[in-house]
């Protein structure tokens, strides 16, 4: 490249340029002639010299430059050639051409190009993620359900020997198995095989576990999905999963669909009048509805669902023909509470023989669910290890009940000794009141550790798990609930803010004894339940109505707290007793309430949850044995629990 100045004097004044051709405007290239006029030498200027001459001229290409304009070019150019003296007829001919410059060109769709790189380097990469989670494609895959499906000779399979707590669940789905395995038996009959089922049940209670469980018996293609995977940005994404889920599972019939949490797509339609998403749930909702029973549709293919809110799903999706049975599955009773300890006894080292543990734990833990019950185990074990004990004790299953239920124990809380003082004679009120009381629930244990959900103290006590309780038994229960705010008010002359939890349970108490079960002789025979996931904004009943409620509610907890004022009056030496004995030792059992109080004064004829925790299952069924063959005198001692520490 060389200027123009330096065109001028070293090419232009000694003859030597040939002929200009300038290119796309911009760029003038020199072409020298091959045999100088003079003795000036070609080769004292660089350049890329190609050999090859100009079209209809001589000359080889020599050097460049860059020029400003046309215009300004050839009028410098002819004004240099005139200064020189150069003839008119002598001048050096410009011609102009067009040229592509190739990464000129590049340049000017580089963005585009860039653009498209970026959209299929992602869309790999999502391709890629895609497959290694669920072995389907990318970005243009959506419409694909996300299925995991389960094979015969998957490892780690779970069986209905794993789950416990759910016979009668269990021999239901175990029906569709069956049906499907040898559906030549129920068509002979006349019989249509089901289309479905709803596993119903509050959460934990091991509706996916059964689910699982029916994957691993059966001999069929299992293919679950949960009802979050439906559920999509794009729109009609929703229906096309749905569609190629039962596609795939007619492929493979006889087959099993699993959708999980099926509430998030089955909510029933026309609910809020709004649009958007709400349309593309309705949409998806309206594809299962047509793919479980509707036109074409083939037999083969069964849906099994969970959900534990069957009371917000679609009519249309629990009528016959599509989820043709509901399947509950309730919080398991002592049984079989004792059945899924046994379980997950069996993975932990114990220092005595599983059914030892299980037949207390399972009396021990009323209302927990399956996984409740997995939480206790696996807390045991932890505080075992967290010992550095080399076994699994009582101790540390109770440590562990004591944690789920009342949280985490707070070692550091700073608490004052007046605050210490009144937590004593609050629990204490409440351990003696429910000891004097006929329907009051056996006392377990009373302490005054803080927890975390539990405040500053608690009383446990195991609950028999009745099914109708009687006027007297709440209001029982109603006393013993107001015990420590009675042993307050009585023993240190003036109340804290310690008895709201009680005053809450009290209140919603008493309200269903007036508005729900009733009981109350002014209100009649009528009944009101609270439904937690209503809107509405107007009660069921009258503004008169709903005063007499209040009235009445008020004066049966005024008798309830009277009746304990009472009690409490008339045992007040015991009550402070306790309350020092709490202030000493912390943590109190029943064998302490029976030496300060002595035996309850009320004996029932059938063996409570207590009992159970006392004796276990072994020793309740050789009474029973005893009883029904006249009566054999010759009963093994029972089994003393063990103490937790204090």
């Amino acid at each position: 490249m060389i200027s123009f100045h330096e065109l001028k004097n070293k090419l232009l004044e000694p003859g030597l340029v040939d002929h200009i051709v300038v290119s796309n405007k911009s760029v003038a290239k020199v072409y020298v002639r091959s045999s100088p006029p003079n003795q000036t030498s070609v080769d004292d200027f660089q350049g890329p010299v190609s050999g090859a001459p100009a079209k209809g001229h001589g000359g080889q290409y020599k050097c460049y430059f860059n020029i400003g304009s046309v215009e300004s070019f050839e009028e410098k150019l002819e004004e240099a050639q005139e200064a020189l003296g150069i003839d008119p007829l002598d001048y050096v001919p410009v011609t102009y051409i067009s040229e592509m410059v190739w990464y000129q060109e590049l340049m000017r769709y580089a963005p585009v190009l860039f653009l498209l790189g970026t959209l299929m380097f992602a869309g790999r990469v999502i391709k890629i993620d895609a497959r290694g989670l669920h072995g389907k494609g990318g970005i243009f895959d959506k419409g694909k359900a996300q299925v995991t499906k389960i094979r015969k000779n998957a490892k780690n399979k779970v069986y209905f020997k794993d789950v416990a707590g759910c016979d009668e669940a269990k021999q239901e789905i175990m029906e569709f198995v069956h049906f499907l395995k040898k559906p030549k038996k129920y068509k002979e009959l006349g019989a249509k095989i089901p289309r479905g089922a709803l596993l119903v049940g509050s959460p934990g209670t091991g509706k996916t576990l059964l689910a699982k469980a029916t994957a691993g018996e059966s001999d069929v293609p299992f293919l679950s999905i949960s009802g979050s995977d439906f559920v999509e940005m794009f729109v009609g994404v929703g229906p096309s999963r749905v569609r190629d889920l039962f596609q795939k599972a007619r492929k493979c019939a006889p087959s099993i669909i699993f959708i999980d949490e099926i509430d998030a797509i089955g909510r029933a339609r026309g609910h809020g009048g709004f649009s958007g998403s709400n349309d593309e749930r309705e949409s998806t909702l309206n594809q299962l509805l047509v793919e479980m029973d509707g036109f074409g549709t083939t037999s083969g293919v069964v849906v099994l669902a969970g959900t534990n809110r069957p009371d917000i799903l679609d009519k249309a999706l629990l009528r016959p023909g599509r989820f043709d049975r509901q399947i509950a599955i309730d919080k398991p009773d002592i049984k079989g509470r004792e059945q899924i300890f046994q379980i997950y006894l069996k993975k932990i080292k114990l220092d005595h023989e599983p059914s030892y543990f299980s037949q207390r734990l399972a009396a021990l833990t009323p209302g927990f669910a399956g996984a409740d019950i997995a939480n206790v185990c696996n807390e045991a074990a932890l505080i075992a290890a967290r010992g550095e004990s080399a076994q699994v004790t009582m101790d540390h299953f109770e440590s562990a009940i004591d944690r789920v239920i009342g949280g985490l124990e707070k070692k550091n809380k700073v608490i004052s000794k007046l605050e210490r003082r009144t937590v004593a004679y609050h629990e204490s009120g409440h351990a003696v009141a429910g000891w004097f009381l006929e329907h009051a629930e056996p006392l377990l244990k009373v302490t005054i550790v803080p927890r975390g959900t539990a405040a500053l103290g608690f009383a446990q006590y195991v609950p028999n798990e009745n099914l109708l309780l009687t006027k007297e038994q709440l209001f029982d229960m109603t006393c013993m609930t107001l015990g420590g705010r009675a042993a307050e008010e009585v023993l240190l002359g003036k109340i804290s803010t310690g008895a709201q939890n009680d005053l809450e349970k009290v209140t919603k108490m008493t309200y269903d004894q007036v508005a729900v079960y009733g009981f109350s002789d002014k209100v009649g025979l009528l009944s009101f339940p609270q439904r937690e996931d209503s809107f509405e904004m107007s009660k069921p009943y009258s503004s008169k109505t709903g005063a007499i409620i209040d009235s009445e509610v008020r004066e049966w907890v005024g008798k309830a707290y009277t009746r304990t004022i009472e009690l409490i009056e008339e045992h007040k030496e015991q009550v402070a007793q306790i309350a020092e004995l709490l202030l000493k030792k912390e943590v109190l059992h029943q064998d302490d309430m029976v030496q300060v109080l002595g035996e309850r004064p009320f004996k029932s004829s059938e063996l409570t949850n207590y009992d159970r925790f006392k004796l276990g299952f072994q020793e309740e069924e050789k009474s029973s044995q005893a009883a029904e063959s006249g009566g054999v005198k010759d009963v093994s001692p029972p089994l003393e629990p063990q103490v937790a520490p204090t």
